[in-house]
């Protein structure tokens, strides 16, 4: 079974806030099993967009997790708002977090493609 996202979202803002860092749910989405997108910010400007993994990125065993792959990599913030524009038309009840921070570590879990 998978955790819920409400959950999901609760436990990441914990992590990144007692790493130093800042965090903020700038769309809240279905609490159960609603799609959960990433944008973490630079200092540079720039911003890096996480999605839910592809089920090709899932290994054995992974089936009840979280999995997220980079769909945008360092991009300019413009691009990343019109792809979660285009995201949200498919799907009114994704959430979006942002995270200001440089380095994520092991808080974001990646599937094996991401």
């Amino acid at each position: 079974m998978r955790l819920r996202a409400d959950i999901f979202v609760s436990a990441l803002l914990r992590r990144v806030f007692a790493s130093g860092d800042f965090a903020a749910v700038e769309k809240k989405g279905a609490e159960e099993a609603g799609a959960i997108f990433i944008r973490q910010h630079f200092r540079d400007g720039l911003e890096t967009l996480y999605a839910p993994a592809p089920q090709t990125a899932f290994d054995e065993g992974q089936a009840g997790d979280r999995l997220f792959e980079v769909r945008l990599s360092r991009a300019d913030p413009e691009a990343v708002r019109a792809m979660l524009e285009r995201e949200r038309k498919f799907d009114p009840d994704l959430w979006i977090v942002e995270l200001e921070a440089e380095e994520l570590g092991d808080m974001l879990p990646l599937g094996r493609n991401g």
